[in-house]
């Protein structure tokens, strides 16, 4: 009986790890990555500047990224 608990709670232990593990892979993945001004005209993307902020990127799909 004890030895199914221990490794019950090494299973759980595993699985959570994992999942927290695949979490921030996943969020990484959904963040949008930066652009230079170079490739974003090479993409036709129009440079966007606004006073006191960042440059972004503004691609063709509608979709914009802050340029590095």
């Amino acid at each position: 009986m004890r030895v199914r608990r221990i490794l019950g709670l090494a299973l759980a232990t595993a699985t959570l790890a994992g999942m927290s593990a695949f979490g921030a892979a996943g969020a990484e993945a959904a963040s949008s990555p930066n652009i230079t001004r170079e490739e974003c005209t090479a993409a036709g993307g129009q440079i966007t500047a606004r006073p006191y902020a960042s440059e972004t990127c503004a691609l063709p799909d509608g979709t914009s990224q802050p340029i590095t």
